[in-house]
């Protein structure tokens, strides 16, 4: 599940929090980063947790609805498939899955209110009526449940909810998407399905902790590196995380060979539009491009495999 982008940004927050606090130390850092890869995850199972609570009051809807003395001809149509489809069933039967949930506490601390509230609010969209009224296919309930994933994104509750329980929410947001998305495509399925979603050892180590590691520990040289292509620009007036983000894409470019550094370039270029300056798109851009052709005639550049030239 968690990319290399995801990555860089975790490392990057890091060695940003290593330069900011003196007394922070690079145990405490890496730490940190550990913890932070691990709430990828754990967002990840939140979300699809939720997704099935919310599911679940259509169940106490329709109790509710059944109880009436007086039924509205919606009450006698009304039919709790979304929660007692198969796809949703197999979520709730599956037993490793709802242990895995309580290993991480899921639930802990969640009022259940806030999911009755995003369901009724559900209820009044008309993908979720026009499902009511209708046979449906197991295609028609992986839809609707992507339909109901696409209105919780937009729900400022469910919003609530993950950026209460994890800060790295916003960054990781598009990583757990797509990781859900395909889960609910699955359905239904038996066994550990969050498996293929946990962090790798050779993105989370062989990348990740290298990066940290390296950008960290070779911080002078990297800075003897740097200043001279600076040019006019002071370092020290630098934004602390334009100069990070070069940092970390030499290290990247130097040591990793199978990633074409054009490749790298770009995606530190990308980072810096999000996380930095209006002005750092382009200065890391053309410091970054002027390293990577002195330290490529240097021989210090070397790539593996096809496609990777510069």
């Amino acid at each position: 599940m968690l990319s290399r982008r995801n990555v860089r940004v975790k490392v990057m927050q890091q060695l940003y929090s290593l330069a900011q606090d003196r007394d922070l130390n690079f145990r405490d850092a890496l730490n940190a980063y550990y913890s932070t890869i691990q709430d990828s995850f754990r967002l990840y199972l939140l979300n699809l947790y939720c997704i099935i609570k919310v599911c679940s009051f259509a169940a106490e809807d329709s109790r509710i609805r059944t109880t009436k003395h007086i039924k509205t001809d919606e009450d006698k149509l009304f039919t709790d498939k979304i929660y007692s489809n198969p796809l949703i069933t197999s979520l709730v039967n599956n037993k490793v899955l709802q242990s895995k949930f309580k290993e991480e506490k899921c639930g802990e601390g969640l009022d259940e209110d806030l999911f009755r509230k995003i369901y009724k609010e559900f209820c009044k969209e008309e993908a979720y009526q026009k499902y009511l009224g209708s046979e449906s296919t197991n295609e028609d309930h992986v839809e609707i449940l992507l339909e109901l994933y696409r209105f919780c994104r937009k729900n400022e509750v469910f919003n609530e909810i993950m950026d209460d329980r994890f800060c790295g929410w916003t960054d990781d947001k598009s990583l757990v998407i797509g990781a859900l998305k395909k889960t609910l495509k699955i359905l239904p399925k038996t066994g550990p399905i969050y498996e293929e979603h946990i962090p790798d050892d050779d993105t989370v180590e062989v990348f990740g902790k290298f990066l940290l590691e390296n950008t960290h520990k070779q911080n002078q040289e990297l800075e003897a590196l740097i200043n001279p292509v600076l040019e006019n620009w002071d370092s020290e007036r630098v934004a602390l995380i334009d100069m990070i983000l070069i940092k970390m894409g030499v290290v990247e470019m130097t040591n990793f060979k199978t990633i074409p550094a054009k490749v790298t370039l770009n995606e530190y270029v990308e980072l810096s539009k999000t996380y930095s300056t209006d002005k750092s798109k382009e200065f890391v851009n053309g410091v970054l491009d002027k390293l990577l052709k002195q330290l490529d005639s240097e021989g210090k550049i070397v790539k593996e495999g096809r496609g990777l030239n510069l």
